[in-house]
C-alpha cells in the first residue's frame, strides 16, 4: 500500500521525478503533514546535506503490539512505510541501524538514520 500512496501523492501535487535533496525535503515535508497525524510522535531533522535523522519518541504500532503479547515477533512497518516510499520515488539511500523487529521493544528507542545520494 505504501508504493501505492507515495506514488499518488506524487501526482496529486504535480511532483516532478525528485532530482535534487531540496526537491526531496520539501516533498518529504508536505507528504509527512498528509500521511501522519498528531499521534504519531516523531521528528525528523536535516543534519547536513543528504543526511535525514529520524526518531520517534513514542509508537503507537509498538503500543498496540505490546498490549495484544506479541510486540516480539513485530516487525516494524511504521519504517518499511518510509523505506518502500523512498524505492518507489527511485531515491538512492542508505539507513542505519538496519532493524528486524521492533527497536523500541530491543532498544527502548527508535531512530534512523537516513543517508541520500543527490548530486544536488
Amino acid at each position: 500500500m505504501a508504493a501505492v500512496e507515495i506514488k499518488r501523492i506524487r501526482k496529486a501535487l504535480g511532483m516532478p521525478q525528485i532530482e535534487t535533496f531540496d526537491q526531496f525535503k520539501q516533498f518529504f515535508d508536505i507528504t509527512m503533514k498528509i500521511a501522519t497525524g498528531d499521534f504519531m510522535k516523531y521528528a525528523y531533522t536535516i543534519t547536513a546535506i543528504n543526511i535525514m535523522h529520524a526518531e520517534w519518541k513514542s509508537c503507537f504500532a509498538y503500543d498496540g503490539m505490546k498490549a495484544m503479547g506479541v510486540v516480539d515477533k513485530y516487525e516494524c512497518g511504521i519504517m518499511l512505510r518510509i523505506d518502500t516510499w523512498l524505492d518507489t520515488l527511485g531515491i538512492k539511500y542508505t539507513v542505519s541501524p538496519k532493524v528486524t523487529g521492533c527497536m523500541m521493544h530491543t532498544d527502548g528507542v527508535c531512530y534512523r538514520e537516513y543517508t541520500f545520494f543527490f548530486e544536488k
